[in-house]
């Protein structure tokens, strides 16, 4: 059997609780077809980067699926009939991921202030003139006082 990444987006005016069922009625599907849902994640109500549907955000939520590909065409015909789900994308893989998702291990990661291992810069302190400029000059008359002639 094939592996697959399934991802669909629900709309944002969802509660959680029904966005857990509609994880659950995909399962169904995949599970009534002789295939197996390896993993099942939820990443969360996140902003979309443009509005689809007249939504800014949606629920996001990923399957890893161990499936003949006609389980995948029949999931994928009942995601569309679907209209609480705005958008959705199966792609192969040559293998599943072990561990939590790259989405879920973001979540993770120490605040953004954290510099990493270089640290933090500190005070630059004084970096002594800059001989390059030189004089500049006059700069000449501003563009109003020219406009007139």
């Amino acid at each position: 059997m094939a592996l697959y990444e399934h991802v669909f987006l629900a709309r944002q005016d969802l509660a959680q609780a029904q966005v857990d069922a509609l994880a659950e009625t995909a399962t169904k599907i995949v599970e009534e077809n002789q295939g197996k849902v390896t993993k099942v994640e939820t990443w969360g109500l996140r902003s979309l980067a443009y509005k689809i549907a007249k939504n800014r955000k949606a629920h996001y939520v990923m399957l890893n699926i161990d499936a003949p590909g006609g389980v995948i065409a029949e999931l994928e015909r009942q995601t569309q009939i679907n209209e609480d789900i705005i958008r959705y994308m199966t792609v192969k893989v040559d293998e599943l991921e072990a561990g939590p998702s790259v989405m879920m291990r973001k979540q993770d990661r120490p605040d953004r202030g954290d510099r990493g291992p270089r640290g933090d810069r500190g005070d630059r302190g004084d970096r002594g003139p800059r001989e390059d400029r030189g004089d500049r000059g006059d700069r000449g008359p501003r563009r109003e006082e020219t406009a007139g002639e």
